[in-house]
């Protein structure tokens, strides 16, 4: 029995992605914390994966050190960035020798690499896998993922590897093989072999890809992971599994209890924004939108920013200040949001129930001062002490749009941002 997985497995939390600009109701977003390629090979390796030789380098003198000492004739650079994509961008690159490698790593290091996950901004290259080149037979795919829906982890296997599994999902669905777990029993044998065959493989690779998919669960309950990807997974030309590439997402809920997990997080990789959300205690994710939300509550700020989009503009960030927010959270809050350069507009909508208005309203004033405020806010307030808030906000002397109801404050901080777009 495990009780890790059970506990996330029956969980109902809020796991999905929004993208701004997309059509239709928006799911619930969760916030995983991510690590690089290379940390997350080192930290399958110890449960039994296998992985390619290879270590990191910060400097093309390091890469030149690590290629030599590898000793294979091809070598691989891998930029290591908290996005996938890299091998379309330019980040993954295959070369002959060590002095090759060297020079590679010195043009790479320092570059902006820009794939379809990082936007058009990009991100700079810090570091470097520096991997021995693999003779490949074929190339496969291997997820474990929670599966809200059916409220259990699922085991997921493609032979469309190397590929964007978006893409197979969207266009050949029939191709991707869908194994759910029982949470009490957990990944038992015959469930990998139906995912192994589903997939059309050969039966002499059964053990192996046994002992590899148990070892993956293992490091997914054991390290309370939201998510782990090899893609591709490698059949060699000798006839071995290998993980070529792995990404692992983990769940920010249950950081407390993996401290050794913790030390493994890059800040260089994260919004700063969202760093000092989380020292605030607050739930903070940036978007790409230009209207910013205040909200207390995961549910009602997921509505707000549905309400946006139905009001024809675009959120620019979840922000859930929680029901015990003091007047000095809610400041950071709407600080937080204010730093974003794309943000044309505020919406605040509260509905006080153990967060009080006069709270909120005492937090954005202090904010709305602080910063001295150039942008328009809407401010929809119900609940405990709404008269006291209403009444702050309007004595505050600062510009604040008051609203009767969520449309009424969506159409209206939809409209201030337009107006303020046009005058420049």
């Amino acid at each position: 029995m495990h009780p890790a997985a059970i506990a996330r497995a029956l969980a109902d939390g809020a796991l999905g992605s929004y993208k701004a600009g997309a059509p239709g109701p928006t799911p619930a977003v969760n916030k995983a914390m991510k690590i690089h390629e290379y940390q997350a090979k080192e930290l399958l390796q110890r449960y039994g994966v296998p992985i390619p030789a290879g270590r990191v380098a910060t400097s093309a003198d390091q890469a030149y050190e690590v290629a030599k000492a590898l000793g294979t004739e091809v070598v691989v650079v891998k930029a290591q960035i908290h996005a996938g994509g890299r091998g379309k961008g330019g980040g993954v690159k295959v070369v002959k020798g060590a002095e090759e490698a060297k020079r590679k790593a010195s043009e790479m290091l320092g570059m902006m690499l820009r794939t379809h996950q990082t936007g058009p901004e990009g991100q700079e290259v810090k570091r470097l896998l520096i991997e021995e080149g693999v003779g490949i037979q074929k190339e496969l795919y291997l997820g474990l993922v929670l599966d809200r829906a059916q409220k259990r982890l699922v085991l997921m296997g493609s032979a469309e590897g190397g590929m964007d599994i978006e893409e197979v999902a969207a266009n050949h669905p029939e191709k991707i093989i869908k194994v759910p777990i029982d949470p009490v029993v957990g990944l038992m044998p015959y469930q990998v072999r139906e995912m192994w065959f589903g997939m059309g493989q050969k039966p002499e690779l059964i053990g192996k890809a046994t002992k590899l998919c148990t070892a993956i669960y293992n490091a997914f309950v054991a390290t309370d992971s939201a998510i782990i990807e090899i893609n591709p997974l490698i059949i060699t030309k000798d006839g071995d599994l290998l993980a070529l590439d792995a990404k692992i997402n983990f769940d920010d809920n249950a950081l407390y209890r993996q401290p050794e997990i913790v030390k493994l997080r890059d800040l260089d990789e994260e919004d700063q924004r969202e760093i000092e959300a989380k020292e605030y205690d607050l739930s903070y994710i940036a978007l790409e939108g230009n209207i910013g939300c205040l909200v207390n509550g995961a549910g009602l700020a997921m509505a707000t920013m549905d309400i946006i989009k139905h009001a024809g503009g675009s959120p620019a960030n979840f922000l859930d200040v929680g029901g015990g927010a003091t007047a000095d959270k809610v400041k950071a809050a709407f600080s937080i949001i204010l730093r974003d350069p794309k943000v044309e507009a505020v919406l605040v909508n509260i509905f006080g129930g153990i967060m009080k208005c006069d709270v909120i309203a005492d937090g954005v004033i202090r904010a709305a001062r602080e910063t001295k405020l150039e942008i328009p806010v809407v401010a929809r307030l119900e609940g405990t002490n709404v008269e006291l808030g209403k009444k702050m906000l309007k004595e505050s002397g600062l510009d604040l749009t008051s609203a009767d109801n969520m449309l009424d404050a969506a159409e209206k901080v939809v409209r201030l941002a337009k107006e303020r777009k046009k005058k420049g």
